[in-house]
């Protein structure tokens, strides 16, 4: 076993599901120790099960649009691992918002999902990583946040994520604390909306194939998983507010 994540701990939101779900599984087996967090108690703690070693990892069930379950969060995070070395965000989504003259309340909650709670989350947890000189914070965005190929709320706030990756990267980029994003096209993961997508419309999925990718294919989650670990790594130092597609030739825009 590759021992550099070996004792590091790190948080992952979005665990219960998706692409978080298979991430916790990648740094567990590689000896890291973890805080899951979700909204689904249930599905969190069958995730617990599934991990090597489950006294190394603790399961947090909140909505963070709450700032008082993110209260809750911070002190699990201090409780159980004092202090992170990893922070990997992967909440978010669209919600199935179209309609592109959005209600104030529906991109609000995009914002927020999307936005802000990594946001908060990172007002609460970077000074510890800052103080001990050295972190890895990587979100996960979407290449609809440097082309519009989503709908008008996601394309919006997926670019104002990657505008605050650039940011935050370049303030910190000489505190030893990595900001990064990933920026995925389409794949399947436990429980995503491709996977969901695929299960009750899969002609819509067939044309986007045919139409989108010219792989053939929508990728396996698991093929995001090396660039996360190369953004988690100690490798990384130049990687500061980079965000990085990883869209086996969907996308289109030059700008990156």
């Amino acid at each position: 076993m590759n021992e550099e994540f070996l004792d590091k701990r790190i948080l992952i939101t979005g665990a219960s599901k998706g692409l978080g779900f298979v991430i916790a599984k990648e740094f567990a087996k590689r000896g890291a120790r973890l805080v899951i967090c979700g909204r689904n108690e249930d599905k969190l703690q069958e995730l617990k099960t599934l991990l090597p070693s489950p006294d190394n990892h603790t399961a947090f069930a909140g909505d963070l649009l709450e700032l008082n379950n993110i209260d809750r969060l911070e002190e699990t995070c201090v409780n159980f691992l004092d202090s992170l070395d990893i922070a990997i965000h992967v909440a978010g989504g669209g919600y199935g918002f179209r309609d592109p003259l959005l209600t104030w309340e529906q991109f609000d909650k995009l914002f927020k999902v999307n936005i802000s709670c990594a946001v908060e989350i990172n007002r609460r947890i970077i000074p510890r990583m800052i103080k001990g000189g050295y972190g890895r914070v990587v979100h996960i965005g979407s290449i609809a946040g440097q082309e519009a190929t989503g709908s008008v709320g996601y394309n919006t706030v997926k670019a104002a994520l990657s505008g605050y990756v650039r940011s935050l990267g370049r303030e910190l980029a000489s505190s030893g604390v990595v900001i990064t994003g990933i920026l995925p096209g389409a794949f399947y993961a436990p429980g995503n909306s491709w996977k969901r997508l695929e299960a009750n419309q899969p002609e819509i999925v067939e044309q986007f194939i045919k139409e989108k990718l010219p792989r053939g294919k929508i990728a396996e989650a698991e093929e995001i998983i090396p660039l996360i670990l190369l953004l988690t790594s100690n490798s990384a130092s130049m990687m500061a507010g980079s965000c990085v597609p990883i869209d086996a030739g969907e996308g289109k825009s030059y700008m990156v």
